[in-house]
């Protein structure tokens, strides 16, 4: 079997997508009621690396495709060139934003900052929409702040979390949720907060069906089990797919150094899941 996780693989899952009668939309096209008919939200989290998102932005502006991209405040996600380049394609961008790990529990600074870095990303892009990123080594969950503020506040028309990935509503009746957390599309026993609002944790029904959707005793593992999917199966009517661009290169040396990096951190991240007791 060829390596999964390169951009040959990548582009072989956007065209079985295209090929199996899915449009491809941007996050900031569903919350404006844009996305009808078979459709796949197509969202990457630009944790890392960030020069690898352009790799998988041209791609899909080759094929005729639109992404949201959601960029940290970090150095190693936040580099304007590459966030300039990808806007310049076409592609949505929105912020992948941390504030309440960043700042420790303190929702004051972390709004303060949220807002300043929320006008900063809107120099590339109007934004209007953001994405908690998962911050697993934190006991804070990001997505708190909005216990005590609204983002619609903020200009901000959507977070996927709350008004798509929410078992709590009705919106996710008809969504079916990949994940490449993990570098595996079932990687579940290793995802501390990129989950469905509404699941538990250690609750395996729920766990199971927010990252894989069988419609028979199919394993999805791979990019080529996801495809493999694709081509044979009765298939649902939205999709909502999110990626990690670190993780997919040609580059062998980098490749091979993102397989032992991910290894290492899913032992990690498995324990956090398993004892973690804050979420």
């Amino acid at each position: 079997m060829p390596k999964d996780f390169t951009l040959s693989a990548y582009r072989q899952l956007i065209l079985a997508l295209i090929q199996a009668g899915y449009s491809i939309f941007t996050f900031e096209d569903w919350c404006d009621g844009k996305a009808q008919g078979r459709f796949v939200i197509l969202r990457h989290d630009v944790d890392l690396m960030a020069n690898n998102s352009l790799s998988t932005a041209q791609i899909e502006a080759e094929m005729g495709v639109r992404a949201s991209y959601y960029f940290r405040v970090v150095p190693q996600s936040n580099i304007p060139e590459v966030i300039t380049q990808i806007a310049a394609l076409g592609h949505e961008i929105g912020y992948h934003y941390e504030d309440l790990s960043l700042f420790k529990g303190d929702k004051e600074k972390a709004i303060k900052h949220f807002e300043q870095q929320l006008n900063y990303f809107r120099q590339f892009y109007p934004v209007r929409t953001i994405c908690m990123h998962g911050s697993p080594a934190s006991k804070w969950d990001n997505r708190d702040l909005w216990r005590e503020f609204n983002y619609r506040d903020f200009g901000v028309a959507g977070e996927p979390y709350f008004d798509l990935l929410n078992n709590e509503s009705n919106t996710t009746e008809d969504i079916v949720y990949f994940t490449d957390t993990a570098r595996m599309w079932d990687g579940d026993k290793y995802n501390v907060r990129d989950k469905l609002l509404g699941t538990k944790r250690g609750d395996g029904n729920a766990s199971k069906t927010e990252s894989i959707y069988e419609t028979s005793d199919m394993k999805i593992h791979t990019t080529f089990d996801v495809i493999h999917w694709l081509e044979n199966n009765k298939l649902p009517g939205a999709i909502m797919i999110t990626t990690h661009p670190q993780r997919w290169t040609d580059n062998m040396f980098d490749w091979y150094l993102e397989f032992a990096k991910q290894k290492i951190k899913n032992v990690i991240k498995k324990y956090i899941v398993l004892n973690r007791t804050d979420y």
